[in-house]
C-alpha cells in the first residue's frame, strides 16, 4: 500500500488514482499520515482495493502534483545517519564507525517531492537517502522486534550546506542540513509489508543528467533493523518519526575537486519500489 499526504488529508495512492481515507471511512480512520502510521493494521483491515476514489489522478501524476506534501507533516524527531554506506566512508577517506554516528535534520527543514530548494552557500550537496517512516514505534527494541516498529519507507535528499556543517570544530551536523526545504521526502509511504528487504533496493541521484550516486542499500554498515533498534534504545520511537539511513558514495563532497549545486541544478532521486523525488536548487 502507499500512503501520501495531498492537501494535508492521508490518502491511499492506486495506480488510477486515489482514495481519502477519513472521508471514505467516514471518520473512523485519521485525516492525517502521522496518526495513520500507527493504525495500519485497521488501515489495511478497512481498506479494499475496489473502493470508490475520491480522485483519477495517476501515481505517477499525482507524484507531481503541487498538492503533494512531505509523507509527515510534522514529526516528532527527524533522525539521521552519517558514514553508513562502506563506499560513502572510502570516498570520504573516514574509517568507518563503531556504531550509529547520529544527527538530526530539524523538521522545519521537510518539504514534499518536487519541491525547489535554496542554495545558501557556493557549497550545498546532495545525499540520497532511504528514509524509514515509523508506525508503533517503541523503546529498547531488539533487532528482531525493529520490523514491527516500522511503517514504511520512502525516498529521500539529505541536502547539506556544507560550508555551515563544517564550519568550525565540532563540525555543525544538524544545523548545515536543516536549511528550508533540504530534506524532500515522498512521493508517499510505501508500507514495510511492500518492501521484503529494505536492505536490498537500488538507490540512484542524478544532477541533471549525470549520475553520481548509483548504489544498493546494502552497502550499509549498520542495516534497517540494527539502526531502528539502536536509536530506541536511547529515544523513544513515536508514530510518524522519520530516520534518514545514510548515503551512498557518489556525493559531491567526495569528488576531487569537489563538485557543488548551482542555481538550475536538477535533483533526481530514485529508489526501486519506493519511486522518486524532483528538486530544483533556486
Amino acid at each position: 500500500m502507499r500512503i501520501a499526504s495531498v492537501a494535508g488529508r492521508a490518502v491511499v495512492v492506486r495506480d488510477d488514482g486515489f482514495v481519502d481515507v477519513a472521508l471514505a471511512s467516514e471518520g473512523t480512520l485519521p485525516s492525517e499520515t502521522t496518526a495513520l502510521v500507527a493504525q495500519l493494521d485497521r488501515l489495511a483491515a478497512w481498506y479494499r482495493p475496489d473502493m470508490d476514489l475520491t480522485e483519477t489522478i495517476g501515481a505517477t501524476e499525482l507524484a507531481r502534483d503541487g498538492r503533494l506534501g512531505p509523507v509527515v507533516a510534522s514529526p516528532s524527531q527527524v533522525f539521521a545517519i552519517g558514514l553508513n554506506y562502506r563506499t560513502h566512508a572510502l570516498e570520504m577517506g573516514l574509517m568507518t564507525p563503531p556504531k550509529p554516528m547520529v544527527f538530526t535534520k530539524f523538521p522545519s527543514c521537510l518539504t514534499h517531492a518536487t519541491a525547489s530548494f535554496p542554495l545558501p552557500s557556493d557549497e550545498v550537496d546532495w545525499e540520497a537517502e532511504l528514509v524509514v517512516v515509523i508506525g508503533s514505534g517503541g523503546r529498547d527494541l531488539t533487532v528482531e522486534q525493529a520490523p514491527g516498529a516500522i511503517a514504511g519507507y520512502c525516498v529521500g535528499q539529505d541536502i547539506s550546506n556544507r560550508a555551515l556543517q563544517l564550519l568550525g570544530s565540532p563540525a555543525q551536523f544538524s544545523l548545515g542540513k536543516s536549511h528550508r526545504n533540504f530534506a524532500p521526502v515522498g512521493p508517499w509511504i510505501t508500507t514495510a509489508d511492500e518492501v521484503p528487504d529494505p536492505n536490498d533496493l537500488r538507490i540512484q541521484c542524478r544532477v541533471n543528467d549525470t549520475v553520481y550516486q548509483d548504489a544498493s542499500t546494502s552497502d550499509m554498515i549498520f542495516t534497517v533493523f540494527q539502526i531502528v533498534s539502536y536509536l530506541s534504545s536511547v529515544c523513544a520511537l513515536r508514530p510518524g518519526d522519520l530516520i534518514f539511513t545514510g548515503s551512498p558514495a557518489g556525493v559531491g563532497q567526495g569528488h576531487r575537486p569537489p563538485i557543488f549545486l548551482r542555481s538550475g541544478d536538477v535533483l533526481t532521486t530514485t529508489i526501486e519500489r519506493l519511486g522518486g523525488l524532483r528538486n530544483v536548487a533556486e
